[in-house]
Formats: C-alpha cells, sequence, structure tokens
C-alpha cells in the first residue's frame, strides 16, 4: 500500500499548496469586506392613514395606496378620529419607499422580504392598554410589475392574525406615546415582485375585538431584505466553488477505486462531506431571478442543516479514528460511533421539526408567525439557546477529542528513538503534518460554531422582545464559507491515496538524500488496511 497525499508529498509541494488555500481563504474574506455590501438591507415605513368610504369593507379588489393615481384619502387620527369608525380606517405600506425623489422597486436578486410591524399608541387615561393584550390585525398583502397602472394591485395574500401587544409607559401623561414591542408580521420567502402593498385593518367585529389596545396614532413597518449585491457576491462564490469540489470529489473517488481494496470509514465519510457541500454549493438560487420559488428559504434551511450534521459528524469519526474509541480488532464501521452520532441527529432533526413548524407553514400563510404566542416564542427560543449550549459543548467534546489524539500520539512517540533511522523520519513527518492538520480542523470547527450561533441569534434578533445590537458582516459570511470550500477540498486532495512506490534503501550512505526522498514514503511491510501510516502507528502495540 502506497499511503495518503499528505504522508508522501514532498515539503515543497506542501508547502505550495498550503500557501495557495490560504491565500484562497484571505481572498475570501477580502471579497467580504471589500466587495460585498452589508448581507441584509431594512427600512423603516411609516403607514398611511387612509379612509375607506366604501360600503363594502371586505373588497380585495380595493386596494389603499399613498402614491400614484387614485391614491387613498388621509387622515389624521390624532384630531378627527372621533368622526367616523375604527372600520373606516385602512394603514397602507407601499413598499419599496421613494428615495430623494426616485422611484425604486424590489430586485430578485433580493430573495426574500421581512416584515415587522411597531405601533404607536397615544397614552389616554380613559383608553389605556391593558397589559399582554390580544390585538387582532387583518392584514392583506398585493403586488405589482413595472409597466402596471397605478391600480392596477393584485393580491398576494391575506389573513386575520392575532399578536400579543406588550406596551408599557414611563410617566403616564396625557398624549405621551407608549413603548411598544415590536410584533413579527409576514415572511417572503422569494421577492418576485417589482412592488409590494400592505393594508391593515382593526376590526372590531365583536365587543371585544381590538377594544383594550388604546388610541393607536400611527403604525410603522420594518421590511428587512437580503442585499441585492450581497447575493451576487454570494452566488458568484458558489459559481465558482461547485464545480471545484465537484471535480475533486471524481478525482478522490478514482484513485479510491483503483486501490486494490474497499474503502475504509473516513474515505466514505470524506466523500459524504464532499456530497454535503456539493448540495449546498449549488447555485439554484438563480432558478429565483425567472420563478416565483418562495420554499427557497425552507431549502436553504434544510441544505444548510444537512451540511452541517455531515461535517459535524466527520469531525466526531475524523477525531475518533485516531483515537482509538472503537474496537481496534474490528474494521471501523459507523456503528462504533453510534453515540456520537445520534446526539449529532437528534439535534439536527429538532431543528428540522423547529423549521418547518415556522417556514413549513409559511409557504401556505406568509402572515404566520411561531414567535406570536407564549408558548410558541418560549418553545422558539428554547430551541435557540439550546442550539447555541449544544454547539457549545459539541465543540469543547471535540476539543477533547482532539487532545485525546494528542495524546495518544505522544505516548506513542516515546518510541520513536528506539526505531531505525528510516522509520523514526517516516513518522516523525506525518505526525508534525497531522497535528497541523488538526489545530486547523479546530480553528475551522471554532468559527463554524460561532456562525452557526450568530446565525440563530441574527434570525431571531427581530421577532422577540429584546434590544439586540448584532452585525453580521459580510467578511464573516463569505470567510466562513470559503474556509468550508478549502478545508474540505483540502481534506479530499491530502487524504486521497497517493500512487508513489519508492523503494527504500535503509544502508544508503547518503542519509540527507534518504530523508529527503523516504521520509513521507510508505514502508513496504506497512499494513494494507489503514487509511495512513499514522493509524498504523498509533494501533501497533509493539515497535522494531
Amino acid at each position: 500500500m502506497t499511503g495518503t497525499i499528505i504522508e508522501n508529498l514532498s515539503g515543497r509541494k506542501l508547502a505550495v499548496l498550503v500557501t495557495v488555500l490560504l491565500l484562497c481563504q484571505l481572498t475570501c474574506f477580502l471579497i467580504g469586506g471589500l466587495v460585498a455590501p452589508t448581507p441584509a438591507n431594512a427600512q423603516n415605513i411609516l403607514g398611511t392613514v387612509c379612509k375607506d368610504t366604501s360600503t363594502m369593507k371586505n373588497d380585495t379588489t380595493k386596494w389603499f395606496y399613498n402614491r400614484g393615481k387614485g391614491a387613498c384619502k388621509t387622515v389624521d387620527l390624532g384630531y378627527v378620529f372621533s368622526h367616523f369608525s375604527e372600520a373606516d380606517v385602512v394603514f397602507a405600506f407601499q413598499m419599496p419607499v421613494p428615495r430623494e425623489s426616485e422611484i425604486l422597486d424590489f430586485s430578485r436578486w433580493q430573495q426574500n422580504l421581512i416584515g415587522v410591524l411597531q405601533v404607536d399608541i397615544k397614552y389616554h387615561s380613559q383608553m389605556e392598554v391593558k397589559p399582554r393584550s390580544v390585538v387582532t390585525i387583518d392584514a392583506r398583502l398585493a403586488y405589482k410589475n413595472k409597466g402596471d397602472p397605478d391600480d392596477g394591485w393584485k393580491l398576494y395574500t391575506q389573513s386575520i392574525e392575532k399578536r400579543h401587544l406588550d406596551c408599557d409607559i414611563d410617566i403616564k401623561t396625557e398624549e405621551y406615546l407608549y413603548n411598544c414591542s415590536a410584533i413579527p408580521l409576514f415572511e417572503l420567502g422569494s421577492l418576485h415582485h417589482d412592488f409590494y402593498l400592505l393594508n391593515i385593518r382593526l376590526p372590531v367585529d365583536t365587543p371585544d375585538m381590538n377594544a383594550h389596545i388604546g388610541h393607536v396614532q400611527d403604525m410603522w413597518i420594518t421590511v428587512i431584505n437580503q442585499n441585492g449585491g450581497f447575493t451576487k457576491v454570494w452566488l458568484s462564490l458558489k459559481t465558482v466553488f461547485f464545480p471545484c469540489i465537484i471535480a475533486i470529489l471524481v478525482w478522490f473517488w478514482r484513485r479510491i477505486h483503483m486501490l486494490q481494496r474497499k474503502p475504509v470509514l473516513l474515505e466514505k465519510m470524506l466523500l459524504s462531506l464532499g456530497i454535503a457541500l456539493c448540495f449546498l454549493n449549488m447555485p439554484i438560487e438563480y432558478l429565483t431571478l425567472h420563478f416565483d420559488l418562495p420554499f427557497m428559504l425552507l431549502l436553504g434551511d434544510v441544505r444548510q442543516g444537512v451540511f452541517y450534521a455531515m461535517l459535524f459528524s466527520f469531525w466526531l469519526v475524523f477525531a475518533g479514528e485516531h483515537m482509538l474509541i472503537q474496537d481496534t480488532s474490528a474494521q471501523s464501521s459507523l456503528k462504533q460511533y453510534w453515540r456520537h452520532l445520534s446526539a449529532v441527529a437528534m439535534g439536527c432533526i429538532s431543528l428540522f421539526i423547529f423549521d418547518m413548524c415556522e417556514r413549513g407553514v409559511q409557504l401556505r400563510n406568509p402572515f404566520y408567525s411561531i414567535w406570536v404566542t407564549d408558548i410558541g416564542t418560549n418553545l422558539a427560543l428554547t430551541f435557540i439557546i439550546l442550539a447555541g449550549i449544544s454547539t457549545g459543548v459539541y465543540f469543547l467534546f471535540l476539543c477533547y477529542m482532539v487532545w485525546q489524539v494528542f495524546t495518544n500520539i505522544s505516548q506513542k512517540r516515546e518510541s520513536l528513538p528506539t526505531m531505525c533511522s528510516v522509520r523514526r523520519l517516516h513518522y516523525e513527518g506525518i505526525i508534525y503534518r497531522f497535528q497541523f492538520l488538526m489545530l486547523a480542523t479546530l480553528l475551522c470547527a471554532a468559527l463554524t460554531v460561532i456562525g452557526f450561533i450568530l446565525g440563530q441569534v441574527a434570525e431571531g434578533q427581530w421577532k422577540w422582545d429584546e434590544n439586540i445590537e448584532l452585525e453580521y458582516t459580510s467578511a464573516f459570511f463569505t470567510g466562513v464559507y470559503g474556509m468550508w470550500n478549502i478545508y474540505i477540498f483540502a481534506l479530499l486532495v491530502l487524504y486521497a491515496p497517493s500512487h508513489k512506490r519508492w523503494p527504500v534503501n535503509e544502508n544508503t550512505s547518503d542519509t540527507q538524500n534518504l530523508s529527503e526522498e523516504i521520509e513521507f514514503n510508505r514502508l513496504p511491510n506497512d499494513a494494507g488496511s489503514e487509511i495512513s501510516s499514522l493509524t498504523s502507528f498509533i494501533r501497533k502495540t509493539t515497535v522494531d
């Protein structure tokens, strides 16, 4: 057996490979920091208070908007509220808002749209807001595209939703505003149309409906969408990495099949990890530029979850194969790792169920949110907190496994002085390279765990009642994404079988040339059942 490339590659070639990969990693960070804009864009829109003068209030073909021909008649709730009923009031939000008198439109590169509602409520001694009041919202969302007439709005979706209103006030003085929490309103998985219009009513169909929410003066909506410039950079990286990983996977598996043995567990895990990365890299977001695909957010979460599950599982097996947590008399298999992998599987399945409970339902009703009830909010926060704790514990356990690996290698390393010079040079070179690779693995794991936790917090910061300032920069996004591809690319290259078969002559008089030639080459009597000389070395119970 000839071993792996990490054992047989000369020091010069390995240095060139590592340098190129590090330059690629630096490029990914610089692209995010210097080229890509911020990942998300948010804008606050003040609702226009329109008066509905029609007799049929539930006419879905009638829309209220504040710009263009046929704009609605606006009113001021602070002065003329008593002259008409609550059913006559419609809050209109036309998106996006103009900038410097220039009409803007959404781009399909912006991918998705999230709406968060903020209510301005005036304090009146006779209309105080009760704690945990329930506000009933009749929300209707419409769209139109460039070239459509000003009144050419078409119904996108509608729903009657109930939300909890948490408000407090420091000084109970007339005309002062309550401090109310933000209300998650809608989430669109695709941004296929150019313009959107949101109409909101506060119905009073029953005596108790919206009876304890005080005097609503204004409504604001914060709309958050992915930045189109960032999407272009992100898809460009995917377009570059996808064929590269496909090509290296094909090359890796061809070299495996050229051997006279079956693939070992680590090689199978590497192949599975490469396939999961290809699934993540696949730039299917290009389809959203031509088709309305509201399931893309959910599909993106599934792809990310599959990759996380495979990456975390691979690291456990990768470290475990060198700390010998399984029976050394039997060939390695996933059965020996069932305790470790079952914990990863349970975590990923739990996150998938949580995601389906929200984004799965949002495919049918974009106004649905798991955060609107106390049980849903507590459940969502529990999932996010447990996910963060679990990933932190996972990283600590992985550090423990790597420490065990280093301890095992150090114990075996004590036998190196008793070996012949050829074998000692052989194992010393492999140990140095493997230790560097394990440290790189820990760095990759640390950044992955940090990115996962920040991603969970960033996704939920608009949905819970906390003021969290979180800047999730583009450089971190592109840097971590590039790191995954470069790390897995390096593993596929370095752990591919080597085809070098250089003879070893221990009696040569040129010691320098001997060490240069044989330091990283498989010794002729090494076992053929292991992926590398290092695993053979660790498993040995006797020395020369």
